[in-house]
């Protein structure tokens, strides 16, 4: 093919991203945007695109692919320290004190039916308190649910709930539905659960549960049975349907280890699911009313080097981890919206339509990699394993490595200027690891804290508490920082965004 050509296709295609992606309503990553740069009326200051020479309209599509084909560059000249801040200063900002500790726990243990059977676990070692880990949280009215990893051997339990308002701040976990459902990795039943990482709570009262189906996660990874996805009546408990992830979707070494659940306007049977792959850099994409799935791949799932280093008290490692965090902006009047991600190990937001996700036919190709496009940065120790958006346009995402919660409104630019932070707490949030919003009236964010770094790589102290499940109203929690959205936004880019636009 000739290069001319070759060069118009290419033009072809970052047009048909521009119109396909658009905006997506008033809490649009797009408002005054383009690919994550905050822009300024610039048709005005301009005169318009239209007045723009070719040669001109050709430089900036050439900056514009420098900058896409160059990702990994950017993190260092934004850690050089340089860079001075305009506004808010992110990295110092406390936020407040608006977190509540609603459960905590020293160690992990379980309500069995009997004394007895919970000692002849201890005694055959089918259940080890402290190898147990709460990871995952939800909520549906008068029940908090918790997922228990097997990172270890002795997880007797992978699902269990509790009791809201709580009575007992250090109840034991009961298993959910009951212990039926749970299966053990001595003796398989992989129609049972095995190891479930992370659930949600969509708006038609099902419980979505994810079980990665993999054991001994530390140790000797065992994929003892094949990712599946189960969902679960809220009313009665009972399992509407289980769905294993085909053999082809799954990689060797792949984890799977979060789902969101997209419904649209109480079109409860016409869910999607997105499954986030950590380790194989993934989304598979389930459709419920056809019953399939089909694996997405792109390069913006992949981790970036720079954010792969982490600190945790006396604590240095490394995590390769891809795409994890992930969470979908209100609906488009056209119908669509915008799947909002980022790796674990990056310190940048993304994004991508719903609806090129959604279409089968383009993942039997090479996808459509121009609709991924990013967001933002958070800077510097920006790194974040979970997210969510609130009812009123604002997310949430946890900060690992600052043992704190942050905020955006969606309506804003996504810079450090309009990142708030809600709280930050070094004995609370110490290590933020899962975060929802519930769907009550009065919408609640919620957090679980674990010290998972010293849970893999060190000892924990069991004299002291370790896991804490902690609850903000999203209105306190929002009030007065830079992501209520009464507050307007910050035109301003800092000296380190400027810098780097695309801090992967």
């Amino acid at each position: 093919m000739a290069y001319g050509s070759l060069r118009l296709l290419t033009v072809v295609a970052l047009l048909l991203a521009v119109t396909v992606i658009g905006p997506v309503g008033s809490y649009s990553p797009f408002k005054n945007r383009q690919h994550g740069t905050f822009t300024r009326n610039s048709g005005a200051q301009n005169g318009g695109a239209g007045s723009q020479t070719p040669a001109q309209r050709e430089r900036e599509r050439e900056r514009e692919q420098e900058r896409l084909a160059a990702p990994y560059v950017a993190p260092l000249i934004a850690l050089e320290g340089g860079a001075k801040r305009t506004a808010n200063d992110f990295l110092e900002d406390v936020g407040k004190n608006v977190f509540d500790t609603v459960y905590h726990w020293k160690v992990i243990d379980f309500q069995y039916p009997s004394q007895q059977l919970r000692n002849n676990a201890i005694r055959t070692r089918e259940f080890i308190p402290e190898n147990n880990l709460p990871l995952g949280v939800d909520r549906f009215r008068d029940r908090l649910f918790v997922t228990t990893p097997r990172w270890n051997p002795g997880v007797p339990a992978t699902l269990s709930y509790l009791p809201l308002p709580a009575q007992d701040r250090s109840l034991p976990l009961t298993p959910y539905p009951d212990w039926s459902y749970h299966t053990s990795p001595r003796n398989p039943d992989c129609s049972k659960m095995m190891s479930v990482y992370r659930i949600q709570v969509d708006e038609c009262d099902r419980l979505w549960v994810l079980d990665a189906g993999v054991t001994d996660t530390l140790t000797n990874l065992q994929q003892v049975c094949p990712p599946k996805i189960m969902a679960f009546d809220l009313h009665n408990d009972e399992l509407l349907f289980t769905y294993v992830l085909p053999a082809e979707q799954v990689k060797e070494d792949s984890l799977h280890t979060n789902i969101v659940v997209d419904v649209r306007e109480g079109q409860c049977e016409d869910a999607f699911a997105y499954v986030a792959d950590v380790w194989r850099y993934g989304v598979t994409v389930f459709d419920m009313r056809k019953f399939k799935s089909w694996r997405t791949t792109n390069y913006l799932y992949n981790p970036n080097p720079v954010a792969s280093d982490y600190n945790y008290q006396d604590l240095n490692f490394q995590w390769s981890d891809g795409v994890f965090g992930m969470s979908l902006a209100p609906l488009h009047r056209s119908g669509d919206r915008m799947l909002l991600f980022h790796p674990m190990s990056s310190f940048m937001e993304f994004q991508v339509p719903t609806s090129v996700l959604q279409n089968e036919t383009i993942w039997e190709g090479f996808g459509f990699a121009k609709a991924f496009q990013p967001v933002g940065t958070r800077g510097r120790l920006g790194q974040s394993s979970t997210s969510g958006v609130a009812k009123n346009g604002v997310q949430f995402f946890t900060l690992v490595q600052q043992a704190g919660v942050g905020c955006w409104d969606l309506g804003k630019p996504y810079n450090r200027n309009n990142l708030g932070v809600v709280e930050k707490n070094a004995q609370k949030l110490t290590f933020p690891n899962d975060l929802k919003l519930d769907r009550e009236p009065q919408q609640a964010l919620w957090v679980m804290s674990n010290k998972l770094p010293v849970f893999l790589y060190d000892k924990l102290d069991y004299t002291q508490t370790n896991f804490r499940v902690l609850m903000a109203e999203v209105r306190k929690a929002t009030e007065g920082t830079l992501c209520d959205p009464r507050v307007p936004p910050s035109l301003a880019l800092d000296a380190g965004q400027l810098e780097c636009e695309l801090e992967v």
